[in-house]
Formats: C-alpha cells, sequence, structure tokens
C-alpha cells in the first residue's frame, strides 16, 4: 500500500449551523470525525487543501490519515461530502475513525499490466474492460491501491473473473452470488471475419462433394 495521505484538520469551536456557517467565511470546511468507540469531534479543513483532495479522485475510496491539533492522529475514511447543490462545492464532510481490524467496503480500482507482451493483444485482440472498479471489503489495514490484473499470458477470446484474481489477505468481494467477468480480449475484426469466411467455405465443401456424386 501507498504512503497513507493526511487530512489536516483543526477543531471546531462551537456547534451548529452559525459556527459552520462562520468556518465557511473563513475559508474553512466543517466536519465531523466519528466511530472507534470514541466520542465524534467537530473539526475544520482548509477548503483549498479538501478541493485539491477531491479532485485528485477516489476520496471515498481513500484511507487518510487525520491530524487534528493536540490529538494523535487516527485513520479515517470519509463517509460522506455535502456539497453546495448550487456551486457543487464541498461544504460539509463527515470521517469516520477505523482501527487497523476494522472492515469496511471500498471501490478499489483495477490496473492492467503487461499491455504490451499480452499474447492477445500481441496478435491483434482487443481488450475489453468491464469492470474498472471492483468493490470489497477489506481490513483498515489492508486496503490495496488497485488489482492488478496481469495480461501477459491471456490470448485472445480469455475472460478474466473475479475468481482469477488473488485479493489481499481478508478481503472479498461485496458481490458474492456469481463469477462477474472483470475484462476480456476479444478477437479483432479482421480475425472475427477471417473465422466467418472460414465457415461458409466449410458449409459450402458438403454441398460441391454431393453435386461432384
Amino acid at each position: 500500500m501507498a504512503e497513507m495521505p493526511n487530512i489536516i484538520a483543526t477543531p471546531r469551536t462551537g456547534t451548529g449551523k452559525g459556527a459552520a456557517r462562520q468556518a465557511r467565511r473563513d475559508g474553512l470546511v466543517p466536519g465531523v470525525v466519528y466511530g472507534g468507540g470514541e466520542e465524534p469531534i467537530a473539526i475544520n479543513v482548509k477548503f483549498n487543501e479538501l478541493l485539491k483532495q477531491l479532485k485528485a479522485g477516489r476520496f471515498l475510496s481513500t484511507l487518510f490519515n487525520l491530524k487534528v491539533e493536540g490529538q494523535e492522529d487516527v485513520r479515517v475514511i470519509c463517509r460522506n461530502v455535502q456539497r453546495d447543490v448550487v456551486k457543487d462545492l464541498p461544504v460539509h464532510l463527515d470521517l469516520m475513525r477505523l482501527r487497523r481490524t476494522s472492515r469496511v467496503n471500498l471501490f478499489v480500482p483495477v490496473t492492467f499490466i503487461n499491455e504490451e507482451t499480452s499474447v492477445g493483444l500481441k496478435r491483434g485482440g482487443v481488450l475489453t474492460v468491464v469492470r474498472n472498479e471492483i468493490e470489497l471489503k477489506v481490513t483498515a489495514g489492508n486496503i490495496p491501491d488497485a488489482i492488478e490484473i496481469d495480461l501477459a499470458d491471456l490470448d485472445v477470446g480469455d475472460i478474466v473473473h473475479i475468481s482469477d484474481v488473488t485479493l489481499p489477505e481478508g478481503s472479498r468481494p461485496m458481490i458474492t452470488d456469481r463469477d462477474f467477468v472483470i475484462a476480456n480480449i476479444s478477437a479483432p475484426s479482421s480475425l472475427k471475419a477471417s473465422d466467418e469466411d472460414s465457415g461458409d467455405d466449410a458449409e459450402d465443401a458438403p454441398a460441391e462433394d454431393a453435386a461432384e456424386e
């Protein structure tokens, strides 16, 4: 797992709409941290820093190290970001504390390696991605950056199911009722056309034999 990104916050004195409005006027986004067997705390996060992290993507599926002045660092995951309905900018966030052994549902991105050496792709096959991400139940201390799929030995017609993927220890897919498809390598149009032509020839052959008889 890559280095855990930080969310740097300050304690928010006062609660309610008045304190939240004042925070926003000061260029801050109010939030709350809850869970982990401790009391909820009110915090403020700098608007510009939060917006940058939101634009980086995958904010709701990233494990963060929360740093609050005067308190020990704690692992958190964002459970909700409220946005202004007109400007679509963050106005409040909810963070949940996690222990290393806590289990949480996350969408983890799928990445593909060795495309340049893939047997099927070198033959002109086309990689069709069915799922760009997979929802997993994982432990907070063992969240993968991505689910990696090696294409090197895959040929035209091969299909990658979730059962073909090695998941981190203690993880499981949230979809459990079927062996769902993640990706496949389909035949190029030229190969499909060739197969169809071959099929036509095969069908014609018996007719010719019959005519000769």
